[in-house]
């Protein structure tokens, strides 16, 4: 899966779980936060996106995705980890 491809999912998601986002274009270098998104509908994104992706990312490395960019760089990696093994 491409790189634009995995933040379509997240986008996606987005969309689908926060209702102030639909106002706003989504770009990468956004945090959710600024889309109108509580901390419960940030995990529900994430989770959301992560099974749709099948990948598993440890929850200390998510944690430090500041923004939408590094978000999609961990399941980035995440995916290419997975192809590697």
């Amino acid at each position: 899966m491409t790189r634009s491809e995995i933040f379509a999912v997240v986008k996606t998601n987005i969309r689908n779980i926060v209702e102030e986002a639909h106002d706003h274009e989504i770009k990468e270098e956004m945090r959710m936060s600024d889309l109108g998104a509580d901390s419960l509908q940030i995990v529900e994104v994430v989770s959301r996106s992560m099974k749709e992706l099948r990948l598993r990312v440890p929850r200390t490395d998510l944690m430090e995705a500041r923004n939408l960019k590094e978000l999609v760089d961990l399941f980035e990696r995440a995916q290419i980890s997975l192809i590697t093994r």
